[in-house]
């Protein structure tokens, strides 16, 4: 696999600018949209612009290829990834939290209805 080519630039500085920074973003951004009960499909254009951001960032920090197309695609799709995690792992505790009584637990993304007796 050509890393450079497919990432338009160096392993280190995907891991370092990806997945560090803008993925703390990207968790930030999952975390917001589901504490203000947006629906999912709100996530779409935010990762679009954090990885509009993360290929801005490699160019102009890492001298990376601004115009790699598959670098931005991976980009997007790792950043996506990321914060539909947090937004489903937020919501799953928020349904649980907020409403005990007709909601429980089933794992951390998930939540199932109560049995009623």
């Amino acid at each position: 696999m050509n890393w450079p080519a497919l990432f338009g630039t160096t392993p280190g500085v995907t891991v370092a600018v990806t997945l560090v920074f803008m993925g703390g973003c990207a968790l930030m951004t999952g975390r917001a949209l589901a504490r203000t009960w947006r629906p999912a499909w709100h996530l779409v254009p935010y990762v679009l612009l954090l990885a509009v951001a993360d290929r801005f960032f490699t160019y102009a920090l890492f001298e990376g290829a601004l115009l790699s197309w598959s670098g931005f695609l991976l980009d997007a799709v790792i950043l996506g990834a990321l914060a539909g995690l947090s937004f489903q792992a937020v919501k799953a505790r928020l349904m649980v939290s907020q409403y005990p009584w007709l909601f429980q637990s089933a794992g951390p993304l998930a939540w199932r209805r109560r049995h009623r007796r």
